[in-house]
């Protein structure tokens, strides 16, 4: 992180826990399909990386998560394994509200907020840090 304005002991706390928050999600992520886990860990570093540059370097050097974070970093790209489960997700979702009757108005929502997220996750490079690691 290039030209950062420094940071209180509090603001630099706070982040370092959105971080930890972040990356234990991510975890439960890789055993609970509903968990979207490349997402979070991207998280995890955009948090760590203003809360402590120790864990972002810890992070950026983790065989399963560094190349997912540099090839997001450098051009985008979100692992195809990843798409694929992401929108498969959003379309369990809304069969899921459809089946729970939801109103019309939430469908609508959800139609036109998961389309979006879909069509931005479909249209990025796909990355090579996915293939024969954990990449959902």
């Amino acid at each position: 992180m290039k030209n950062a304005p420094p940071r209180s002991a509090a603001q630099r706390l706070l982040w370092t826990l959105a971080g930890w928050l972040s990356l234990a999600l991510a975890a439960l992520g890789i055993v609970l399909p509903v968990l979207p886990t490349t997402p979070l860990v991207l998280l995890a570093a955009f948090a760590f990386a203003r809360g402590s540059p120790r864990l972002r370097a810890w992070l950026d050097g983790s065989k399963h998560f560094g190349p997912l974070i540099a090839d997001w970093e450098t051009t985008g790209a979100i692992p195809r394994r990843a798409k694929i489960l992401a929108c498969a997700l959003m379309a369990l979702v809304f069969l899921v509200s459809l089946v729970a009757q939801m109103p019309y108005w939430i469908l609508a929502v959800q139609a036109v907020c998961m389309s979006g997220a879909a069509a931005f996750v479909l249209t990025r490079p796909d990355s090579t840090a996915g293939r024969g690691g954990s990449g959902h």
